[in-house]
C-alpha cells in the first residue's frame, strides 16, 4: 500500500508584521504552518536574522574572527553598516547596554544621538535594544522612537511593568513596533498581549519576546514555551498569541562559560571562539525549530550557518 501524507492545515495565521521602510522594510510572521513544516503547506515568509551590535562592540568584541570582520571599522556606525552585509541579514538590533544605571549609565540623550545617527547610515530596519532597566528602557524608547519616528523601528521590549508607557510613546505617538517581554510563560505572554491591545495597540504592530535562554541553560523551558505558543495561536486559533516571535540570541549564548571560558583555563574545552559559534548556532536552530519567527545573533559564522539552514529547510 503506497504512503499517503496526512497535511495539517490550519484556518488561522501569525500576525505579518512590518519593520522598516521602503524596499528594504522586512515582514516578521504571517505563516500558518508550524516551523518548518513545509511539508504541510507552502511557508510563505522564512524566519528572519538580525544582527546585533553592542554600543561597547569597538572594545566588546574581542574574539579574533569577529574582531577581524570589523577590521577597519572605527565607530559604531562603521560597525552597524559593515553588519548589515552579513549574508542572510535581515536587520540590524542596536543594543544599548550601556544605558545600565547599574553600569556605565550613559544618558538616554547621548543613547538617542546613537541611534539615530544609526539608523541614518544603515540600510536595513532597525531593531532597538534596551539595558533591561524598567525606568531606563521606558524613557529610552520613548525618546529614540520619537527621534526616529517614520523610520518604522521596533523596540525590544515592553514589559509589564513598562508597557503603557512603552506602547503609549512608541506605538501609539510615534507609530513604531514593539516587542512585548515575558518570563518565558505562556499565560504571562498572553497577558501582556491582551493588556497591551487594550491599551490601543494594534496586533499588527507587537512583537512578542517570550523569553530567552542558551541551550543546555533551562532551554527546555523557553523551547516549551515557544512550542506551546505556536500550537495554540495556530491549532486554537487564539488572537492574543498570533504575534510573531523574535528571540534575542546572542546576549545569552556569548555570556555562558562555555562562550567566555580561555582556552588556556580550560584546553580540553578547545578554542572560546569557536566555542561561542557553535552555542549561538545550536541556540539559534532551536529557537527557529521551536517557534521564534525572527533572532537576533552575533557572530558572522553564526549567522551565515543559520541562514544556509533556513534556505534548505524552507
Amino acid at each position: 500500500m503506497p504512503f499517503a501524507a496526512k497535511t495539517q492545515a490550519y484556518n488561522a495565521k501569525i500576525n505579518a508584521v512590518v519593520l522598516g521602510t521602503g524596499n528594504k522594510a522586512v515582514q516578521i510572521g504571517g505563516n500558518n504552518v508550524l516551523p518548518f513544516y513545509s511539508f504541510d503547506a507552502p511557508i510563505e515568509n522564512p524566519p528572519k536574522i538580525g544582527v546585533e551590535i553592542t554600543d561597547g562592540a569597538l572594545e566588546e568584541y574581542t574574539q579574533p574572527k569577529l574582531k577581524a570582520f570589523y577590521d577597519g571599522c572605527a565607530s559604531l556606525e562603521e560597525m552597524a553598516v559593515r553588519a548589515q552585509s552579513i549574508p542572510g541579514v535581515s536587520f540590524v538590533a542596536l543594543h544599548l547596554k550601556s544605558a545600565d544605571p547599574n553600569g556605565k549609565n550613559v544618558s538616554v540623550e547621548e543613547c538617542a544621538a546613537l541611534a539615530e545617527s544609526v539608523a541614518a547610515k544603515v540600510e536595513l530596519p532597525l531593531v532597538i535594544m534596551g539595558c533591561k532597566d524598567i525606568e531606563k528602557d521606558a524613557e529610552l524608547f520613548t525618546k529614540i522612537s520619537e527621534r526616529l519616528s517614520g523610520k518604522n523601528i521596533l523596540v525590544l521590549s515592553a514589559r509589564e511593568e513598562n508597557y503603557k508607557t512603552v506602547g503609549a510613546s512608541a506605538a501609539l505617538a510615534y507609530g513604531q513596533k514593539v516587542g512585548a517581554e515575558s518570563a518565558v510563560d505562556i499565560n504571562l505572554a498572553k497577558q501582556l498581549n491582551t493588556v497591551m491591545t487594550q491599551l490601543g495597540v494594534n496586533p499588527a504592530s507587537i512583537v512578542m519576546q517570550a523569553g530567552s535562554a542558551a541551550a543546555g541553560y533551562g532551554f527546555e523551558y523557553l523551547a516549551s514555551t515557544l512550542e506551546r505558543i505556536k500550537l495554540a495561536a495556530l491549532g486554537q486559533a487564539d488572537a492574543q498569541l498570533q504575534m510573531p516571535i523574535m528571540t534575542p540570541v546572542s546576549p545569552e549564548t556569548w555570556g555562558v562559560k562555555e562562550s567566555v571560558m580561555p582556552e588556556a583555563e580550560m584546553p580540553e574545552w578547545g578554542d572560546a571562539e569557536e566555542r561561542g559559534v557553535e552555542m549561538e548556532i545550536t541556540t539559534a536552530a532551536a529557537c527557529l525549530a521551536g517557534g521564534s519567527d525572527a533572532i537576533i545573533m552575533r557572530h558572522p559564522d553564526a549567522i551565515k550557518t543559520i541562514a544556509r539552514m533556513i534556505d534548505e529547510l524552507v
